[in-house]
């Protein structure tokens, strides 16, 4: 994929717009969640985040609950 680029400003709260080009490419709609990480050379990286379990870390058979995650197998073990 060839790299695309914008330049958009931060306003007085700090925010700023994905654009709409970005959001519809990485299938990304209000409500996502979006990662946030600063690398060695001073950049911010935006990733869509991926579920995961809010135990374990697992990131697959999740179940929502009260809009935390939780895998099939921590939900077992709670349940014992």
């Amino acid at each position: 994929m060839k790299a695309k680029g914008d330049i958009r400003a931060i306003d007085e709260l700090g925010r700023i717009v994905v654009p709409k080009t970005f959001r519809r490419i990485l299938g990304i709609e209000a409500g996502d969640m979006l990662e946030m990480n600063l690398n060695d050379d001073g950049e911010i990286v935006i990733t869509k985040a991926t579920p995961s379990c809010v135990f374990c870390g697992g990131t697959v058979e999740l179940r929502e609950l009260e809009k935390k995650h939780i895998c099939s197998k921590c939900v077992k073990k709670l349940s014992e």
